[in-house]
């Protein structure tokens, strides 16, 4: 069995498939359209697990309401620092400002990762995890 995608529903499509194409970095791998949606699926590549976008064309006016049971996407980056330019320059602002994560592996050996989290155009909160 094969994890293929992840969709959440999205208030205004233009400015979350900014978030994903352009901060996030993620591809347009497909566009589907319905009867009463447009459905967006994003991804590195064809090959890799996707996020769905779902724009219904009638949209509550506040949006969607996020679910108690969804914590967060994450998402591998290389450089916190140079992410924190692109956040600015885009004009988001990190929900938690990168951190140390302690770690304890099987063998009991401590390791730190830095992180920060951030959210997308419609509250759904981002993971970033420096690699």
């Amino acid at each position: 069995m094969k994890f293929l995608h992840s969709m959440i529903r999205v208030k205004n499509i233009e400015e979350s498939l900014k978030f994903y194409m352009d901060f996030i970095g993620l591809k347009l791998i497909e566009k589907k359209s319905l009867e009463d949606c447009d459905l967006y699926f994003l991804g590195e590549n064809e090959n890799s697990c996707q996020i769905e976008l779902t724009y219904n064309y009638e949209t509550p006016k506040d949006g969607y309401k996020t679910g108690s049971n969804f914590g967060h996407f994450a998402f591998a980056i290389e450089n916190m620092e140079e992410t924190t330019k692109l956040i600015n320059k885009m004009g988001y602002k990190y929900l938690y400002e990168p951190f140390e994560l302690p770690l304890k592996d099987e063998e009991g050996n401590s390791s730190k990762k830095l992180i920060a989290f951030i959210k997308d155009p419609d509250g759904n909160e981002i993971e970033l995890i420096q690699e």
